[in-house]
């Protein structure tokens, strides 16, 4: 099946940008929103309403929203920049075999169809529908040649997001292409085409990316559904002719093969890596039906290109005579008529990574030794907090090897599987050892996995006895896992390494995720507040963990939830209202005037103490308050509640936080900065 609405890094921007955009250059731009707040409701309209002589660039801003509508773009020097590929979507549904019985070319064929040089898109999700909801069909077709004049179409006969003819130059960053079908990308023009695509993804069947001319694709995703090539090229008007892929991923279906030519075609592969499940398969040449003379020979190239589990012999470097790494810059692949990164001619050089053994971090190997085989990790290991600087015995191994299996003791509790993945992927980054990237990854399977229909997770998975299987905010398990997830949607703290498949995964859980914490926040007389450490995973109702954890709201783990909240970007109406009103909690349940300190405490058998005193100037909060009168208690092993931290024993006195500062900065910094930009 075709991969979900795909999520990556883009440009982000809200209403008030655009209208600064538009107040900046109102004569070069136009908006385009489907809620006509703008000064178009569709794309189409906006592109008729510019000049077609005009020698500037022109921008259309695209606001977020689908867009079902099928474009012709016969004009040049226009900017089509979207708010982020995921929300910004153009759409259409249409067969190319289909067209082609009423129609005498592929005007029209595709979702975007583009005659016009010069035009840039940015941050766009373009897609052709049609083989998703369509089946195998005879149709009438007065243009087949032949005596019945109907003809079959398949549901995945080709179908195109994207189809220029006669383009010059089409620059596209952080765009998002995809159909159920083949020739999803098509930019063709083999006499001066040249073609730029900068971090997109691009997903579909046979030939799915197919470019005629010059074509340069950097820090691209490739998502392959057939089993005869992903990629294709026709180079045969002039012999210097290259397609270039640049630092880009394929992954796909089991056994997708990476690419074919029947025209004469020539490919430059480097620092490009490939998912361990494709064929064994190079890039081919397809016999053509009358066939075609290959006056050129075959021309494909690799450097530094790598298999996950280990290369097949043919993706070994094999770089033309007289073409060195640092020979190759963007103004390079078209042949120095062009530089898609400056517009003009400078000898820019690609980010090219040289190859070198594989290095190793002893934090990371131990790691992977700890790791279980369902992608998780433990939070201890023989009634021990687990220390990965800890030197392993042969007997230490071994024990450890034997929870492998069934990896009941896998956790997110006090960090754990977090702060692992967290770790490998910047230590992959550093070293660039697969096997740390492949743990990272197993370890996010892991959360995916492990995640309720609910949005929830809960502490321990596979294991839900007693209070294990409660949704669980303490200790910031579940926010710790969200903000990994959204890492990797937005490609940062490292995260940009994980494969861009993740990030309609990764989207959707934490969608479901935000969902639960919106779901779990605590009214007081319809009055929203704040959050519970625990909840019960069917119900959702608060719940008790451990006896000295009773049904509470935090003032601890619900700072990191609506620090969360806080990080969504253009954030809903309830969002807001659950961040407003945390905020308003943490206001009115402050304690001022009083600290929590340590004391020596000799008649203590700790030695040590913890007492609540006072202190003009300080600020605090207390751990637990009650759910309805918002009153701090406290309770020990006896489960009972008290009403002062000094009615429950030392040990857990000195052993828990009863007391702390948390929301002090949201406060003070983290949420005026955040009401400025939102709250408007």
């Amino acid at each position: 099946m075709i991969a979900k609405q795909l999520l990556y890094r883009g440009f982000y921007f809200s209403l008030a940008l655009l209208l600064s955009a538009f107040s900046l250059c109102a004569q070069h731009t136009v908006i385009v929103a489907a809620d006509g707040t703008g000064d178009f409701r569709s794309i189409q309209e906006a592109i008729n309403s510019l000049s077609v002589d005009a020698k500037d660039t022109r921008t259309i801003l695209i606001k977020k929203g689908t867009y079902n509508e099928k474009l012709f773009i016969e004009k040049s020097n226009i900017t089509f920049k979207g708010e982020n590929a995921n929300n910004t979507i153009i759409t259409y549904a249409e067969g190319r075999d289909m067209f082609r019985c009423s129609n005498p070319d592929d005007w029209g064929v595709a979702t975007m169809n583009i005659k016009g040089s010069d035009i840039n898109l940015e941050n766009l999700t373009i897609q052709n529908t049609y083989g998703l909801t369509a089946r195998d069909t005879t149709i009438d077709c007065p243009s087949e040649q032949s005596m019945t004049k109907t003809k079959l179409v398949k549901k995945g006969t080709h179908q195109m997001a994207l189809r220029t003819f006669e383009t010059t130059r089409l620059k596209v960053s952080n765009c998002i292409f995809k159909a159920y079908g083949g020739d999803t990308v098509s930019p063709w023009n083999t006499e001066d085409g040249m073609f730029y695509f900068y971090n997109c993804i691009m997903e579909g069947w046979v030939d799915f990316y197919c470019p005629r001319g010059w074509a340069l694709a950097e820090k691209c995703t490739f998502i392959c559904h057939s089993p005869e090539a992903a990629i294709w090229h026709d180079g045969s008007k002039h012999e210097s002719s290259k397609t270039v892929l640049l630092n880009c991923n394929f992954t796909g279906d089991n056994g997708f093969k990476l690419g074919r030519y029947h025209r004469d075609a020539q490919f430059y592969l480097i620092n490009c890596s490939f998912s361990s499940n494709m064929a064994d398969a190079d890039i081919y040449q397809k016999e053509a039906t009358p066939p075609n003379v290959i006056q050129w020979g075959r021309r494909v190239y690799y450097f530094n290109c790598h298999k996950e589990g280990g290369d097949y012999q043919w993706h070994k470097n094999n770089m033309p005579a007289g073409v060195g790494v640092n020979d190759i810059t963007p103004a390079w692949a078209f042949d120095y008529k062009w530089n898609p990164r400056r517009d003009t001619l400078p000898t820019e050089s690609f980010e090219i990574v040289t190859i070198k053994p594989t290095a190793i971090d002893s934090v990371a190997e131990n790691m992977l030794l700890y790791q279980r085989r369902n992608g998780g990790w433990p939070k201890h290991f023989q009634d021990q907090k687990v220390n990965y600087k800890r030197t392993l015995s042969a007997a230490d191994k071994s024990e450890l090897r034997s929870g492998y299996a069934d990896g009941i003791d896998a956790t997110i509790d006090n960090e754990a599987t977090s702060k692992e993945i967290k770790y490998l992927v910047k230590a992959y980054k550093l070293t660039k050892n697969q096997a740390y990237l492949k743990a990272a990854v197993k370890g996010i399977d892991y959360l995916l996995e492990a995640q309720y229909k609910n949005g929830g997770w809960p502490q321990y998975y596979p294991d839900f006895s007693n209070y294990r299987s409660e949704i669980t905010y303490n200790d910031n398990a579940m926010v710790n896992v969200l903000n990994i997830l959204q890492d990797i949607t937005e490609g940062k703290n490292d995260f940009d390494v994980i494969d861009k498949k993740y990030i309609p995964k990764c989207t959707k859980a934490i969608q479901r995720g935000i969902d639960c914490i919106l779901k779990t926040q605590i009214k007081q007389q319809n009055v929203l507040t704040a959050w519970c450490a625990q909840y019960d995973a069917t119900s959702m109702q608060p719940a008790q963990a451990r006896k000295f954890e009773l049904v509470s709201l935090s003032g601890a783990e619900s700072v990191g939830i609506t620090r969360f909240l806080m990080r969504q970007n253009n954030p809903s109406e309830k969002i807001i209202a659950a961040v407003t009103a945390a905020v308003a909690w943490f206001e009115k349940v402050k304690i001022t005037g009083y600290n929590f300190i340590d004391i020596k405490a000799p008649n203590e058998a700790s030695g040590r103490d913890r007492v609540l005193v006072k202190e003009d100037s300080s600020v605090i909060w207390a751990r637990f308050y009650d759910i309805k009168t918002n009153v701090p208690f406290f309770s020990g092993r006896d489960s009972q509640r008290h009403a002062t931290v000094a009615e429950i024993e030392n040990e857990r006195r000195i052993g828990y936080a009863w007391y702390g500062t948390w929301p002090l900065k949201l406060l003070n910094k983290e949420y005026p900065e955040w009401k400025k930009k939102w709250l408007k």
